[in-house]
Order: structure tokens, then sequence, then C-alpha cells
């Protein structure tokens, strides 16, 4: 796992079958808190349930597993599923990102408030967590190879005459010195990785903030003759896939679905084989 592995640090990559870790001589019960942003829309909270009810069929039938929201979800909030997996017994909390990028200035708080880091990055209102289980904070979607098979999976239908097309991944972004560096490199990466295995012509990114989309499907589609098909990196359509993205495009020649990440198997794959992986660190 990267350095956001946490409190104290994992290392490996290995699958284990989630037998309990031993410390001093006590057994340690482990449990995961998957943490995503949250949504009004119900469906959105749907969609995030389900993928993680299909990741826990994948993993140990006795493994403590409640999913979380950063806001907006009352009743689900981060800090009611903590209380709802130490209720439990949980000792060892492994923490599951479902965020599309490490510089989500999400992480920096959540890590924050969970105890994973002593120092932000940028000011937030979000206080400390109640908790008394170890942290084990593993990564968000950033470049996963897996998530690549994702994109391409929904935006294939699109593609007509691969030798003219460009894929452009479209994420969120960030304004933020720091977390703008870290957004462009999970998703420069992710879209050579998604381009490789496309096999379209070229494949580039643009992000909303600072706002580079419209400039990129001018220059592929304007300047250089390409067909443009447009892929979202969101984890669930909404406003920003529905209205943002089309709205910027206004007038412009691009092919565009609006499917977001969810709903995916893949996704579900992502997190139990992470969840799995960290696991493997707490029996050894």
């Amino acid at each position: 796992m990267n350095s956001s592995l946490s409190g104290p640090r994992g290392q490996g990559k290995s699958r284990t079958r989630g037998k309990l870790a031993f410390q001093g001589g006590k057994p340690s019960k482990p449990g995961v808190l998957v943490i995503s942003h949250g949504s009004p829309d119900p469906h959105w909270v749907t969609l995030v349930d389900e993928a993680v009810a299909a990741a826990a069929a994948g993993l140990p039938a006795d493994l403590p597993l409640a999913a979380s929201f950063l806001e907006t979800v009352e009743g689900r909030l981060i800090q009611d599923g903590i209380d709802r997996l130490e209720s439990q017994g949980v000792t060892d909390l492994i923490v599951i990102p479902l965020f599309v990028s490490s510089g989500s200035t999400h992480i920096d708080e959540i890590e924050y408030a969970l105890g994973v880091k002593n120092t932000l990055e940028k000011e937030t209102d979000m206080e400390r967590l109640r908790i008394s289980a170890r942290v084990f904070f593993g990564d968000p979607i950033d470049d996963d190879p897996l998530v690549a098979e994702m994109i391409w999976d929904k935006v294939k239908d699109l593609s007509r005459e691969p030798e003219r097309e460009v894929l452009l991944l479209v994420g969120h972004g960030s304004i933020h010195d720091g977390f703008l560096q870290r957004w462009e490199r999970g998703i420069s990466s992710l879209a050579a990785r998604t381009g490789a295995l496309s096999g379209l012509a070229r494949a580039d990114y643009a992000l909303l903030n600072p706002d580079s989309v419209r400039r990129k499907v001018s220059y592929w589609a304007g300047e250089q003759g390409y067909d443009v098909i447009i892929a979202p990196l969101f984890l669930s359509a909404g406003y920003f896939t529905k209205t943002v993205i089309p709205s910027r495009l206004a007038g412009l020649p691009f092919r565009y679905s609006g499917e977001a990440l969810l709903p995916h198997p893949l996704l579900a794959r992502w997190m139990s084989g992470q969840i799995l992986n960290i696991m493997e660190t707490l029996s050894e």
C-alpha cells in the first residue's frame, strides 16, 4: 500500500482469508469502514451500498463492514460507522476511501479526523472523530488498472473508428496547490492506461478545476481533427456528469453517454482486493 496506509502502516500485497491477528497475546478483530462523499440523491447512495454489498460477498462472512458518508446521509456519517463497528468489538479498522483521486481535499480532512495524520494541508471545519480502534487507511481509486477497465467498458460503445478517435478523461480536479498535482498525476496515468486498453488513436485528460475541458476538446476536435469521446471520472452520475460537463462543451463536437463508474462489478472487486491486502498485514 502507499504511504496513506496508516496507524500502524501495513506492507505487502498478498491476500489472506481474514484470520485474526494477535498482539501481545490478545486477539484483534478487524472491521471495514468504507467512506464515500454522500449525496441527497437516494439513488446515488443506493449505488454505493450495492457496490459495498458486492464487495462484502468476496470477504470473510464474519468480517464486520459498514458503509458511511462524509456528509448529507443522516444517521450514516463517519462517526456512525465507527460507533457501529466498535460496538461489534472491532479493534483494527480498515478504512477504504471511496473517492476517485488522492487529490481530493476530502482525503486530507478524513485522514486528519481519523488521526491518521496530525497536520492538515488545507483548513477544514471537520473535527477529530471518536475512535479507539487502530486505523489502517487504504487508497483512493486513482489509476488502478481495474478502473481503466471500468472506464473503457462504459464508453466503448461510443467508438466507431478507433484510429480517428481520442479518449478524453474528465475529472473534478482542484484549485489547491498540492492537491491539483496529485489529481494530475493520477488522472494522467489513468488516461494512459485506459488509452492503451482501448486501442484508440490518442488518450488525454481534462479537469473541471482549473477548467481545461473546452480547451482540450477544441484542440483535439478542431485543431487535430479527431473525434472526441468523453469519459467522466466520477463515482456516480449526478450534477457534474449531467449538467456541468455538457454545459462547458456546448457547441463543440463530442460523444458522451454521461455514465459514471457506478454501477460496475469491478468496483466491488477493487474494494475487496484492497481490503484483503490490508488484512494480510494484520495476520503477519
